[in-house]
């Protein structure tokens, strides 16, 4: 199984022998289910819950029709981002999530290998393999990879977003990121395999490091001491850190939107 990150303040979940990742799993509070908490325990209303859609329901995604030379096309919004270039990354990290983004990558440098690519993040992170696969698909297409943090970049997601071509890494105001080191369990068995398990571990702490260290121009030394812990960014701490070039507030920017 894929190498995770898990954010330390979680609660650890079971996790196979070997498996590492890179997530963050410790989610804000829900709303929803806050609010049904809350009125569950309120004596004498058994029935005074919050009857909206329940806490893991997904929204659901529009779809909308244009028309154009050809006829009519359906799209739905993510359909609409590709048109521009634009891959929006707004799930957790895995094979499924990363075969996606990268099939999308290599498809935009072959209807045009000149025009930049967005990449759009909200993430909480996930897996190392699927990191790298990402990784390396961005250093391999010839566009510029353009990526901008929304919401969240946290574990692996940091480093997609320190990964797009320099001067061309941005966060929204509000953003945040999080960088930390690999996390996972050995579990039992062997000794000889515990020390191959271990050994992985320390390569991609390792790996991890020095990619983090490139995009950042930082030492990794320094890379090695602030990841030894969660360190969480605002949008001016990833600024000053190297993670990300620019802070903007607004597509239509002037000298005061771009810190």
């Amino acid at each position: 199984m894929p190498p995770v990150f898990r954010e330390a303040a979680a609660p650890a979940p079971e996790t196979r022998p070997g498996h590492a990742t890179l997530r963050r799993d410790s989610s804000p509070p829900n709303a929803t289910r806050t609010v049904n908490t809350l009125m569950s325990n309120i004596p004498g209303t058994a029935d005074a819950r919050y009857d909206g859609p329940r806490p893991d329901a997904r929204y659901v995604i529009p779809r909308f029709v244009e028309r154009t030379s050809q006829g009519i096309r359906e799209y739905d919004p993510y359909a609409k981002l590709f048109e521009e270039r634009v891959i929006f990354l707004g799930v957790q990290i895995d094979d499924a999530s990363a075969n996606d983004v990268m099939a999308q990558l290599l498809c935009l440098e072959s209807m045009d290998p000149d025009r930049d690519i967005s990449i759009y993040i909200n993430s909480p992170g996930g897996d190392m393999t699927a990191l790298t696969a990402i990784y390396d698909t961005m250093q391999f297409v010839k566009p510029d990879i353009q990526t901008v943090c929304m919401g969240q970049a946290a574990s692996a997601a940091a480093i997609l977003l320190a990964a797009g071509t320099p001067g061309k890494r941005m966060a929204l105001p509000n953003s945040r990121v999080l960088i930390h080191q690999p996390a996972g369990s050995t579990g039992r068995g062997q000794l000889s395999d515990l020390e191959i398990i271990a050994k992985e571990f320390t390569r991609m702490r390792d790996q991890l490091e020095a990619m983090l260290a490139k995009h950042s121009n930082r030492a990794i030394e320094q890379v090695r001491e602030d990841i030894e812990r969660d360190k969480i960014l605002t949008a001016e701490e990833a600024l000053e850190y190297g993670i990300v070039d620019q802070i903007i507030s607004t597509r239509k920017m002037n000298n005061t939107d771009v810190r």
